[in-house]
């Protein structure tokens, strides 16, 4: 008889340990389907990822060499020229990218979008890592071809306070609040048109990246001409683009390097907070995101 109850109550803590092991091997897998671990897998995420690489070693490197040649003219006042030069650059970039891998080309865009579950959290990774590599290629190409005066003149157009030994006359911390609301004026004009599916298909894809580029015009312009003070090369908007000149070219440009990352991570906390609390019926956030920021999926 002891021995029969033995063999049942044997069975049943192994028939426990089985239910038991299920559940965490459904939930460990629910898990890692929610952060998109099952994407490292996909070689569309790799091709989205790869175009987001060349895109902004190419957007770095351009619009650097474009900005460096407009505050080096002999123009009146050059910083005038600065937001219009990032607006066409900005704008031929996002309506050739968006379709391909979403158009992020910085981490700022990439954040949201996992915020909003747009990306999952291993393609925001991936999309953040090819970003910041991106970054570091192109501006290694821009110091390669640049001339050396100019380089050291501008930094290597690299996102700055009180860089080449100046004294800024702006403080790590004033930086940082105006690197916030000028990151967040881009995603509250921007992104939040771009998510607005009613709105983005009435207006089309070359629209909403006139909006979205107008809105990164917007904060340059804010950011370097009553705002802008001594020393301060204006909002970074990109983390990736400041990391490329703070590697290579190094030394003071590495001065307050932290507020371009901490900023632009909590505008988008920020901004997904504000979003998630605007009328539905206004900001189409109920519907579902437009596909001009929603990634290539594979069926």
């Amino acid at each position: 008889m002891n021995s029969f109850n033995s063999q049942v109550a044997d069975e049943q803590l192994s028939r426990y340990v089985q239910t038991s092991n299920e559940r965490k091997n459904a939930s460990r897998g629910k898990f890692l389907a929610s952060i998109g671990v099952h994407e490292i897998f996909r070689s569309e995420t790799w091709k989205a990822a790869m175009t987001e690489l060349a895109a902004t070693a190419s957007l770095v490197f351009t619009l650097t060499t474009s900005i460096i040649a407009c505050l080096d003219s002999h123009e009146t006042d050059p910083k005038l020229l600065v937001p219009f030069v990032v607006f066409i650059i900005a704008f031929l970039f996002l309506i050739v990218t968006v379709p391909l891998s979403g158009g992020h080309m910085s981490p700022v865009f990439t954040i949201i979008a996992a915020l909003k579950g747009v990306v999952t959290l291993t393609r925001a990774l991936i999309y953040m890592f090819a970003q910041c590599v991106g970054s570091i290629i192109g501006f290694f190409v821009l110091k390669c071809v640049m001339d050396p005066k100019l380089v050291h003149t501008y930094s290597l157009g690299g996102c700055t306070i009180g860089g080449n030994g100046v004294n800024s006359a702006i403080t790590e911390y004033d930086a940082l609040l105006l690197e916030i609301s000028c990151t967040f004026l881009v995603l509250f004009l921007g992104v939040t048109l771009a998510f607005d599916k009613k709105r983005a298909k009435e207006l089309g894809l070359p629209m909403v990246c006139m909006v979205v580029a107008g809105a990164m015009a917007l904060a340059v312009f804010v950011s370097i001409t009553v705002t802008g003070r001594p020393g301060y090369a204006g909002v970074g908007l990109n983390p990736a683009r400041c990391l490329g000149p703070a590697l290579l070219q190094g030394g003071s440009v590495w001065n307050g390097h932290w507020v371009f990352w901490v900023g632009s991570f909590l505008a988008c906390i920020i901004y997904y907070v504000v979003s998630v609390n605007l009328p539905k019926e206004g900001s189409g956030i109920g519907d579902g995101e437009f596909d001009v920021v929603k990634l290539p999926q594979a069926s």
